[in-house]
């Protein structure tokens, strides 16, 4: 058998049925090993699932079992054999293998039961394998797929921004700096002011690229690199950005939830959760929030940011996200555009996730007149000349418009119910792990 071959079934069609009482060859890895007497069963996975292989001493030979029997967790295998259902085997199918080859044997696994958080992540790159990370970054995969597709949609234009900056976007305290040829640069925070460049052009567009952040948290819900879906909006208010950020959400928990059950139970996570969240959401400002949170016995006061706490609170009775508007202008970005009707605040919203996990989207109108941003600009202490092509925005044809920020590794975080954001990325970056 050649490993190389086309015509091997893939795991997923036996486990679907379509196979049963076929013969068929399969490749894959070894998931889990049990030898008894002149029986050896392996559990065998490839990209689409895992099935049992019945290897019989007298159906394959003793040199072909032998090595079947000595394979490590993880060695490389090709079966050949019949399909049968099994309602005792994992998936409720299982190959009568009549012909096996060993590809490579490989060294014993590292990882057993019950390793530390810190050895898995040290050897990251081979947990990746485990079902639960597998099936995690396929569900994410189908999430990005499915926002995509509601932007495609929508009639929205895919663009790609810079990585390295000259400025910051929101704030110069959290900037990654690096030495561009002998001058200041930065990694990206946001790629929101180059998207604002496109909208002038192709009036809705979006960005979906990496966000770097050196915030020195050790947060279930922080990283120092993640994934940032950036949409802007020629010609939007703000009512109409949140209207848009409503039915986004909805569009891609109920495709995740009509196509994927079945991947979302192997995660854990109860399709009808996803099903629950249809448009509109509730709204409340962040005046509103502060009293409630205090009310129910949080340590804020107004003029602060809203926290971990704070927003578990606000949404501990909620089913579906929940949206805090109008924050004070001085704890939010300087592009924010201030509230004609409530000076002060901003028009802004966040959009806080039930079940504790908290602000998945920041969004706002965006302050598109000269005079406005000019003061912002000196009221944030930020030099202008970092920013003239920015400005210049505001010279050349300026418009109203709006836009939100996505993290996606928050969003797939709170659609699966993950514990904890570093498993919601293949290779997590935070403050204490940039290895491997």
């Amino acid at each position: 058998m050649d490993a190389l071959g086309t015509d091997f079934a893939k795991i997923g069609s036996i486990l679907s049925g379509s196979l049963t009482n076929s013969k068929v060859r399969i490749r894959g890895w070894v998931h889990r090993s049990r030898t008894s007497g002149g029986i050896c069963f392996l559990v065998v996975r490839d990209s689409t699932g895992v099935v049992q292989c019945a290897i019989k001493k007298d159906a394959v030979g003793e040199s072909s079992f032998i090595s079947a029997s000595q394979a490590y967790i993880e060695s490389t295998i090709l079966v050949e054999g019949v399909v049968k259902q099994d309602a005792r085997a994992p998936g409720g199918y299982e190959i009568s293998a009549s012909s096996v080859k060993l590809v490579a044997q490989g060294e014993p696994f590292p990882i057993a039961k019950d390793q530390s958080v810190e050895f898995l992540l040290d050897t990251r790159h081979l947990w990746l394998r485990s079902q639960r990370l597998t099936n995690i970054m396929k569900a994410r995969h189908k999430i990005i797929f499915y926002l995509r597709e509601f932007f495609e949609k929508e009639g929205f234009w895919e663009l790609a921004p810079p990585i390295i900056t000259g400025a910051a976007c929101e704030g110069g305290s959290t900037l990654f700096e690096i030495s561009y040829f002998g001058e200041k640069a930065y990694l990206t925070q946001s790629s929101q002011l180059y998207a604002e460049v496109f909208t002038t052009a192709l009036e809705n567009v979006y960005v979906l690229a990496p966000s770097f952040r050196a915030e020195p948290s050790r947060t279930v819900r922080h990283l120092c690199e993640y994934w940032h879906l950036e949409p802007e909006m020629a010609f939007y208010d703000q009512k109409m950005n949140m209207r848009l950020q409503e039915r986004m959400l909805e569009y891609v928990c109920q495709k995740m939830a009509d196509s994927h059950p079945d991947l979302l139970l192997a995660i854990g996570r109860q399709p009808e959760k996803l099903k629950a969240v249809r448009a509109p959401f509730k709204r409340m400002t962040y005046e509103e929030a502060v009293e409630i949170a205090a009310r129910s016995g949080a340590n804020i006061k107004k003029g602060q940011d809203l926290g971990a706490d704070e927003e578990a609170l606000l949404t501990k009775d909620e089913e579906k996200p929940v949206f805090v508007t109008n924050f004070p202008k001085e704890i939010k970005a300087f592009y924010m555009r201030e509230d004609p009707s409530n000076p002060g605040t901003v028009l802004n919203a966040d959009v806080l996730a039930p079940e504790a996990h908290g602000e998945i989207i920041g969004g706002s109108e965006r302050i598109w007149e000269y005079d406005e941003l000019m003061r912002r600009l000196k009221e944030n202490n930020l030099n202008p000349k970092d920013y003239e092509w920015y400005i210049d925005l505001r010279r050349y044809g300026p418009f109203p418009h709006s836009g939100f920020g996505l993290g996606i590794e928050r969003l797939v975080k709170w659609m699966l119910n993950l514990d904890h954001i570093r498993d919601a990325i293949p290779f997590p970056r935070t403050i204490n792990r940039v290895y491997p």
